[in-house]
């Protein structure tokens, strides 16, 4: 009997102490999948936040197997079956692109995988996932933070510690509660309570930690507003057509004339919705209307800022002074007709707003745009000074970003955060949904009413809890209004950001490998 024991396959071995548990039975590549497509199924679109739990502990114990290269393996595929299916809007946009970059995420995951130490995997993994997400989020190109673990958590009780630690936080919370789950499969009782009350002082903290606090003296309504998103509405999964512009212009024009119950203070209209060429310009024998003219839209919003004596924050897109580039940016009108203000957008989606190594990239595809959009300044405040004060904005694509949102609040003191946008090129709804979710989570981070506005849908008012008060459909013409709170005031992770989070990942990953004795090895060797 000890003789078959020695010939048992290490992975097959509880190397973790404890009775070997359900999640442990199977071949471990299913394991794997089902894994990942439960972590799949804990993100918007589906976003049943439970699943990720149990996807985790399916993971952890498959970093029991003793070999770094099986657990590499294991990792990749679990990588593979949660964002092949979370990010499949991708192939839509690009073939070639979409499983690409499923593969270099699955090797950010399988390099994790591989650090985590089998007898130690409870602490190591998850400091070990953590670090791989936030390298994901970052790099290449900027990084792409979608289907992420922090949006399966918003809707579930660990949401509020992203006010804590930001998104990261939540992504190590995540991976915690996965090891908890395998830890009581598993009888393990004394680290399944070490995880329960990590996750209970974050959401205790959550609940005492500093915070915003709205603007004006105790008592009275000067922080309260009215706002209004604007959503013109149209079809979905659409290309940009210079012919479609003053059509996109005017749906949302006559959305807000028609719509729009006055009194209003703040009308934000989406991303890319101005798209107006020089005064000069010749129509296009193939368009129905003129084309809209630059002077011509901003002479539209300018009354119409005086119309509804409201401030008005519109959505431009046109070629820079010098005709080298794009602009992608977010222009403020105060009640008067006066533009006063604008924000031109900074992190930049990339191969769809900029081309990086582009002399390359040429050679392998014609549907690239022909101009890169310059990015506005990174070290200016991400607000638009308006009547209504400093409010921050994060277009589009930066709101899956926590460091624009920290930009815009902590940076320029933003009073709440507007997130135009612009989702009508995409296939299905998942871009959507998990913009909310980010919406949502940045709305927490920041304690901050989040307004988001898009021609397509979804566009929704987001309170600093993380609640939707009101969401739009796809494709609908509608006008959502609401009251919201003027804030100001910083909390934890808008103060600090990721690092805290990222320091104690770090030393946790390093405290698993050893690297504490293998320096104390060392210490006299160097005296010698």
């Amino acid at each position: 009997m000890a003789a078959d024991a020695a010939k048992r396959p290490r992975s097959s071995r509880n190397n973790g102490g404890g009775s070997a548990s359900l999640l442990s039975r199977g071949r471990p590549w299913v394991r794997a999948l089902i894994a990942g497509l439960l972590l799949a199924g804990s993100v918007p679109p589906w976003g049943f936040w439970p699943l990720s739990m149990i996807g985790m502990a399916l993971w952890v114990e498959l970093l029991a197997e003793s070999k770094p290269r099986r657990r590499a393996q294991h990792s990749a595929l679990v990588s593979i079956g949660w964002l092949g299916p979370a990010t499949l809007w991708m192939a839509d946009l690009t073939l070639v692109g979409w499983p690409l970059a499923i593969i270099a995420f699955a090797a950010m995951h399988a390099a994790a995988g591989a650090l985590v130490a089998p007898d130690r995997r409870r602490v190591a993994f998850p400091a070990a996932f953590a670090l791989a997400e936030l390298l994901r989020w970052s790099w290449p190109f900027g990084g792409v933070p979608l289907a992420t673990m922090a949006m399966a958590q918003v809707s579930g009780p660990l949401a509020a510690a992203a006010r804590v630690g930001g998104p990261l936080l939540l992504t190590a919370l995540t991976a915690v509660s996965g090891v908890m789950l395998a830890a009581l499969m598993a009888r393990r009782l004394r680290p399944a309570a070490v995880c329960a009350a990590v996750c209970a002082a974050a959401w205790l903290t959550a609940i005492f930690a500093p915070g915003s606090e709205p603007i004006g003296s105790a008592g009275d309504d000067s922080a309260l507003i009215r706002v209004a998103a604007v959503q013109g509405g149209g079809p979905q999964n659409t290309r940009a057509d210079v012919c479609e512009q003053r059509g996109v212009f005017e749906r949302h024009l006559n959305a807000t004339r028609s719509q729009v119950n006055a009194p209003v203070d703040l009308v934000v209209w989406p991303e890319d919705v101005v798209h107006p060429r020089a005064d000069t310009v010749v129509t296009p024998a193939r368009c129905d209307q003129p084309l809209l003219t630059v002077s011509e839209a901003r002479s539209e919003l300018s009354e119409l800022a005086r119309s509804l004596d409201a401030v008005v924050v519109a959505g431009f897109f046109e070629r820079s002074d010098d005709g080298t580039a794009n602009r992608n940016y977010a222009l403020a009108y105060n009640p008067d007709g006066a533009a006063v203000d604008s924000y031109d957008k900074v992190r930049l989606v990339p191969f769809g707003e900029y081309v990086p190594l582009r002399s390359t990239a040429e050679r392998f595809s014609d549907d690239l745009p022909a101009r890169d959009v310059r990015p506005g300044p990174a070290d200016e405040p991400a607000v638009v000074d308006t009547a209504l004060g400093p409010l921050g904005v994060s277009i589009s694509w930066e709101v899956f970003f926590d460091h624009r949102a920290r930009n815009a609040v902590g940076d320029g003191d933003g009073r709440l955060l507007l997130n135009p946008t612009n989702g009508s090129s995409y296939w299905l709804t998942m871009v959507q949904s998990q913009q909310i979710a980010s919406s949502r989570l940045r709305a927490i981070e920041t304690d901050r009413w989040v307004i988001q506005a898009a021609p397509t849908g979804f566009s929704a008012v987001i309170t600093p809890e993380g609640d939707v008060v009101e969401r739009t459909g796809i494709s609908e013409s509608r006008v959502i209004e609401a009251t919201v709170e003027l804030r100001r005031g910083h909390t934890l992770a808008t103060r600090f950001g990721p690092w805290p989070v990222t320091a104690v990942a770090a030393l946790l990953l390093a405290h698993s490998l050893g690297l504490r004795q293998l320096l104390t090895r060392l210490k006299p060797a160097r005296k010698r």
